[in-house]
């Protein structure tokens, strides 16, 4: 898992409340088992009409917002069943940090399992950033994980909390299974003392 300590990007707006899993990605599209392949089906059914063309309509599709990193949305995100391959979705579309002011709880811990950062602020903070990501072209933010702030370069800062495991791992690149195996050795000792 790539590490994650601080991340300066553009921020994509998506002004919704209760994005669950099936919007992020459709339950018609998890059928490979591979994390890969899964970014041009992330938001499938409001990025694209019936036609397989995309909507000029749907925000993510606008150009302005094509390279975000950071996407800030409403509360509840990420809410419906456990599908891991949500994050892998957004990860694929680009996105390393998401914004929002609270998160379905299995589906903030795909992110944090997957590299990214579910960054939680206040409803008001949630706010400013979302509105100057619709008014100015261009607008970024910077993550921060060893100081847990997000910040811009119009003096706004909000600090934000993060179970300390969790960072830890961000930090040093390390999912479930990369947790495991930096317990190689004493795995190896005890297999061949069985």
């Amino acid at each position: 898992m790539q590490p994650f300590t601080r991340l300066t990007g553009l921020v994509a707006p998506l002004d919704r409340v209760n994005v669950d899993t099936d919007q992020i990605i459709p339950k018609q599209f998890l059928k490979r088992i591979e994390r890969t392949g899964f970014g041009k089906y992330a938001f499938f059914d409001w990025r694209y009409l019936e036609d397989g063309v995309e909507n000029p309509d749907f925000v993510l599709n606008l150009p302005k917002y094509r390279s975000a990193s950071v996407l800030v949305s409403g509360r509840n995100f990420g809410s419906g069943s456990s599908r891991e391959h949500a994050p892998w979705a957004l990860n694929e579309m680009g996105f390393r940090a998401i914004i929002a002011p609270s998160f379905a709880d299995i589906f903030r811990s795909n992110c944090m399992q997957n590299g990214m950062v579910p960054v939680v602020l206040t409803q008001e903070q949630v706010d400013t950033v979302m509105g100057k990501a619709l008014q100015r072209p261009g607008y970024q933010v910077t993550v921060d994980l060893e100081s847990q702030t997000v910040r811009d370069d119009d003096g706004f800062e909000a600090t934000f909390e993060i179970d300390q495991f969790r960072r830890n791992s961000l930090l040093n690149g390390l999912d479930d299974i990369g947790l495991t195996l930096e317990l190689q050795d004493e795995i190896a000792s005890f297999e061949a003392s069985r």
